[in-house]
């Protein structure tokens, strides 16, 4: 954490599941000041009173800004003396954003438009946005906007001085237990004695936990060069096996009940296109896209292409695929999940 001794790192949308999980794992550092922009103030002062409660003695370290990514005013009024961002802030549910796709053009793409001009305007040193596995041959509006949302990424970062502004892209699947997702609603299936509500059991995922997701942000912010676009390796498991492990972990009798396929919904997600194949490194636990840096002046691409790498698409069907104990073991990783099976427990 030495890169953020004594700096100021924004979070857009930092009331959410990632902003938590990055309050966690910063606010016991010798960072300067985290400072919480997001357009939900009882979200804020619930976050305040709680990190009063869990971190009497850094708690002071946080500052709480309302305001909406949409509106590039306050987020300048946000900005000042900022040195890092993790833009987090976004429009995620597919039915939502299916239904309503201009709200997710006008907080994904627009929004990240106005974040990253406002970064650049203040000096900002480093910008992290995070987009999602439905980026990759997006079928849905929700998809289609963080894809536009990545393609301004890598225009801005055409535009701007590296050695003043650099920003990077994570990519990265489902988050376990995330708000919004789906092991929280079997959980409360299973506490209200309902079935366990599945779409199409052989559907695929991939699955991370919130540290996870963090450590994705955090190895793009060390490793990338503005423009780059990070992939975590992630496992994957089918959606029946993870109503299952729910289950087994939770004792439940609870039946499985099969509602078909959602708005917008695809039967397995990609981390890594063929097309990013052709330049994309392999960098262990990650893959590292970077920005294709060419100019219009297509002339000499008549004599001069790109080199294709030998990398296949990276997706939740051609990933190692978990089976029942692996997600079980996964799932017990996330906070959430214990404190709810101990809850649990105790009411057996």
């Amino acid at each position: 954490m030495n890169e953020f001794s004594g700096k100021t790192l924004l979070i857009t949308g930092g009331t959410g599941s990632f902003g938590n999980a990055v309050l966690n794992r910063f606010l016991n550092t010798d960072i300067k000041e985290i400072r919480v922009f997001s357009r939900d103030e009882l979200k804020q002062d619930n976050m305040r009173h709680e990190l009063q409660a869990k971190y009497p003695e850094a708690s002071n370290k946080v500052k709480f800004y309302i305001g909406d990514v949409r509106d590039i005013n306050s987020i300048r009024n946000a900005m000042h003396n900022v040195d890092y961002i993790f833009h987090a802030a976004a429009l995620k549910q597919v039915p939502s954003c299916e239904f309503f796709p201009i709200e997710a053009v006008k907080t994904n793409v627009l929004g990240t438009e106005n974040v990253l001009s406002a970064a650049i305007e203040a000096g900002v040193k480093k910008v992290v946005c995070l987009s999602t596995d439905k980026a990759a041959y997006p079928v849905n509006a929700m998809g289609t906007s963080k894809a536009m949302m990545e393609k301004v990424i890598v225009a801005k970062s055409r535009t701007v001085d590296p050695e003043k502004t650099s920003i990077m892209c994570t990519r990265y699947g489902n988050v376990l237990a995330s708000r919004g997702s789906v092991v929280p609603l079997f959980i409360n299936q299973i506490n209200e004695g309902n079935p366990l509500t599945l779409t199409e059991p052989t559907m695929t995922r991939f699955v991370m936990t919130l540290e996870e997701a963090v450590d994705l942000v955090l190895f793009a912010f060390k490793n990338g060069t503005s423009g780059d676009i990070f992939v975590q390796k992630a496992p994957a498991c089918t959606i029946d096996i993870l109503a299952k492990a729910v289950k087994e972990l939770f004792h439940a009798k609870n039946e499985i009940k099969v509602i078909g396929i959602r708005h917008g919904e695809k039967m397995y997600e990609t981390l890594l296109t063929d097309e990013e194949c052709a330049h994309a490194i392999d960098m262990g636990d990650f893959y590292r896209v970077p920005a294709d840096k060419r100019d219009l002046n297509y002339d000499k691409y008549f004599s001069e292409g790109m080199v294709q790498s030998k990398l296949t698409q990276f997706n939740s069907n051609n990933t190692k695929l978990m089976d029942l104990p692996a997600v079980k073991e996964k799932l017990l990783e996330v906070p959430l999940v214990r404190e709810e099976l101990a809850k649990w427990e105790n009411r057996q």
